[in-house]
């Protein structure tokens, strides 16, 4: 797994029109490019929410009390640099355009029964 955050280092994190044209030049069919996006959009969430969990398990302190909160400004900057990344679908928009997502179609059976 590639870490995301090198990844998306010059991505602008705005919503930007985009071609559809362009977009659909490889796979003639919108709503299949729109799958493509979408599914791409859905791994890069997941990877996303594992890297995050994982960095800030790193600072997890089991307490029994809830009056002791602990503020860890490292775990701060953390959560505040992953709400600042591109939305994940950004993100897989940019790749698909970019040629960088590979997809493969089904075989479609026509078996008699």
């Amino acid at each position: 797994m590639t870490d995301i955050k090198t990844k998306v280092q010059n991505l602008e994190p705005n919503v930007q029109a985009r071609d559809i044209k362009a977009l659909i030049s490889q796979t003639d069919n919108i709503y299949e490019t729109l799958v493509i996006i979408s599914k791409r959009a859905n791994q890069i969430s997941v990877d996303l929410k594992h890297e995050l969990h994982n960095k800030l398990e790193e600072f997890a302190v089991s307490s029994d009390t809830i009056e002791e909160i602990h503020e860890n400004k490292e775990q701060i900057e953390i959560s505040k640099f992953y709400e600042r990344l591109p939305n994940p679908v950004l993100i897989a928009a940019d790749e698909f355009s970019n040629g960088r997502v590979h997809w493969r179609q089904k075989e479609e059976r026509n078996e008699e029964f």
